[in-house]
Formats: C-alpha cells, sequence, structure tokens
C-alpha cells in the first residue's frame, strides 16, 4: 500500500500500475525500462503540462477531428497507465482503438482485448482473429496493421510508442501524432505532431479539448493546423525542460 503522503505518490502509483500490468501478462519486461526513462523526461518537465505539449494538443486534435478513418494504437503501457481516458477520446473523436505491439504474442493480444471489452469497448482492432495486413509489405511486428484500422487510416496517434513504428507510418501517406516525453527521439522527431507530455495528463486534456473543438466551424481547426509546427514546437518543448528542486 502506496502512503499518499509520500512527496512522490503519484509516480509511485504509476510504477504499481506498470508493475501489476506486467504480473499479469499483457506488459512486456522491457516497458518497465521505457517507462523508467519516460519518467526521468517528465521530471524534467516538472511533471505538468508545458505550454508547446498544449499547442500540440490543439494542432493534434484539430488534425483528428479532420480526419475521416483516425486511429489510435495501443501497446501495452498505454493500455496500463491510460485505458479508461483512451476509451474516452476515442468514443468522443468516434475513433477506432487497434492493438499494436512490438513483442507481440497471442496471450498478450487476447488480455489486452479483454480488458478493452470488460470497459464495454468491444469494436477493439488488432486482435488475434483480425484482418492483419503489412504496411509497406514490411513482415515486421511494427508493421502490422488492422485492414479496417491502421492500415486504411489516414490518421494514427501512437502514444508511447517505439521510434521504429513511428517512421514506419512516416514513409505512407498517413499522418502521424505521438505523446513522448522524450523531444529528441526518433518517435517525435518523425511525427507529424509531437506531445511531448505524460500520457496520463495528455490524453485527458486531449478530450477535453475534443468536446470543445468538435463544435467549431472546420475553418477554426485548419487555421489550428496552418499555424503549427512540429520543429518549432519541439524546439520550444526542449526550452520546456527545467532541473527541480527537491522538496
Amino acid at each position: 500500500m502506496i502512503n499518499k503522503n509520500h512527496p512522490r505518490y503519484e509516480s509511485l502509483l504509476l510504477r504499481e500500475k506498470i508493475k501489476n500490468a506486467y504480473k499479469e501478462g499483457y506488459l512486456a519486461e522491457t516497458a518497465m525500462i521505457a517507462h523508467g526513462r519516460g519518467e526521468a523526461f517528465d521530471y524534467l518537465l516538472g511533471e505538468q503540462t508545458s505550454y508547446p505539449a498544449k499547442r500540440a494538443i490543439y494542432a493534434a486534435v484539430s488534425l483528428l477531428l479532420l480526419s475521416k478513418n483516425p486511429v489510435i494504437s495501443v501497446n501495452g503501457n498505454t493500455v496500463a497507465l491510460a485505458i479508461d481516458d483512451i476509451i474516452d477520446l476515442a468514443n468522443t473523436l468516434n475513433a477506432k482503438i487497434e492493438i499494436n505491439l512490438f513483442y507481440r504474442s497471442d496471450e498478450r493480444v487476447d488480455k489486452i482485448a479483454e480488458l478493452f471489452k470488460s470497459k464495454g469497448f468491444t469494436e477493439i482492432l488488432g486482435t488475434n482473429d483480425d484482418d492483419i495486413k503489412y504496411i509497406n509489405s514490411i513482415e515486421n511486428p511494427r508493421a502490422s496493421a488492422s485492414s479496417s484500422g491502421i492500415y486504411s487510416a489516414d490518421v494514427v496517434l501512437i502514444p508511447l510508442e517505439d521510434g521504429d513504428r513511428a517512421e514506419l507510418l512516416s514513409k505512407t501517406d498517413k499522418k502521424t501524432i505521438t505523446i513522448d516525453l522524450n523531444p529528441l527521439s526518433r518517435t517525435s522527431m518523425k511525427s507529424n505532431i509531437s506531445i511531448v507530455d505524460n500520457i496520463i495528463r495528455a490524453i485527458p486534456f486531449m478530450n477535453k479539448i475534443a468536446k470543445d473543438l468538435k463544435v467549431q466551424n472546420i475553418s477554426v481547426l485548419k487555421d489550428i493546423l496552418i499555424d503549427y509546427s512540429n520543429e518549432d514546437n519541439l524546439k520550444d518543448s526542449i526550452g520546456s525542460f527545467k532541473i527541480k528542486e527537491e522538496k
């Protein structure tokens, strides 16, 4: 039991979720290392959503609302940390959710699919009985995609993914949105819109913004995208890092 008075309570709570996901069998062992790496970057951000991150979120939501077939890709870390918020966002955006795992196994896929179904989201893609194709005919775990999901999507949200996934999708005509706490990562560099923020803050904020923007005129969404530069925003994100004094 984690003491709520602990100064690192929120961080420890997230670690507990990651640990439990590994024990439950749907999170790969190496994913725990990835979480720790992200945690270090979040510490430098002061564990808060920066202005550049908010600017990227507005652009990301605008792009998703303008898309014809938006898909949210999920892996074990995403599910462990933000499954409820992911479902809320998909419902708000009328987007699909697809399972995509680097260390893919039938057992892990089934466990994640069951988690979504237990929460009432039954149309999960990327399952073991789905029609799986390979982007650019490259048969590796990251190139796999549901024929009705990522394979035919025009915009893909890929939170907490490895760089090879973002780079692979960048070579197609699809637009990619990533959530990555490291603005220097290949994932951030290869994406059209990179949100440098913790997923537990970014996804709820995206959902809030989506509810506001979906009732706006299309011209408003297009203007947001016209004014957005991912290269400039990544530079601003790097400038948001600071050393935080211990309390």
